[in-house]
């Protein structure tokens, strides 16, 4: 009995080795999120260019779409803009949640590096993005026609990822075409 417990520190020291081991083949930028395939959650902020003019998930309906958390205290941001108006040029339609962030300095960034959000909605105390489930800008998500969240990216968008969610949203496109026939 004594040389079974000198071997449990060992035992103990071998579990979280392998914990830890495990915790390594994550992806980060795979999130779980809790709605995927719920509705956009219900909101009624203002739009970033008109702050008279109420948004709401109403608004976000229509075709399949990209959602891109965004600000401009956001290097990560910066860094992925380019690749939304790429996305913009290529005829899919962004929609832009400004995060936490400065209405004015947000019309300056996107008046220097270009606009690629159809709908930009401002939510300058983040509860839409607490609805969201967000960590942090940038995230980005692919919602249907209804506004129906289909998919979560955690991160910046760049080609690769576009790749991916670029598959999402034809899939989406297709499936719904042949649902309205």
């Amino acid at each position: 009995m004594r040389r079974f417990v000198l071997f449990i520190p060992l035992a103990i020291f071998l579990g979280i080795g392998v914990f830890l081991w495990r915790g390594l083949q994550l992806d980060p930028t795979e999130l779980p999120s809790a709605l995927l395939n719920k509705p956009f959650p219900q909101f009624e902020l203002p739009s970033l260019y008109d702050e008279g003019k109420m948004l709401n998930a109403d608004d976000l309906k229509g075709e399949a779409a990209l959602v891109n958390v965004w600000a401009t205290w956001c290097p990560s941001c910066k860094e992925e803009h380019a690749q939304l108006n790429s996305i913009k040029a290529e005829g899919y339609k962004v929609i832009g949640i400004n995060y936490k962030d400065e209405r004015q300095k947000a019309k300056i960034w996107l008046n220097k590096y270009l606009d690629p959000y159809a709908t930009n909605v401002y939510d300058d105390k983040g509860s839409l993005g607490l609805d969201l489930g967000v960590y942090g800008a940038p995230e980005t998500y692919v919602i249907d026609a209804q506004g129906v969240i289909r998919y979560k990216h955690v991160g910046v968008v760049d080609q690769q990822v576009w790749t991916k969610l670029k598959g999402i949203i034809d899939q989406i496109n297709s499936s719904e075409k042949v649902a309205a026939q």
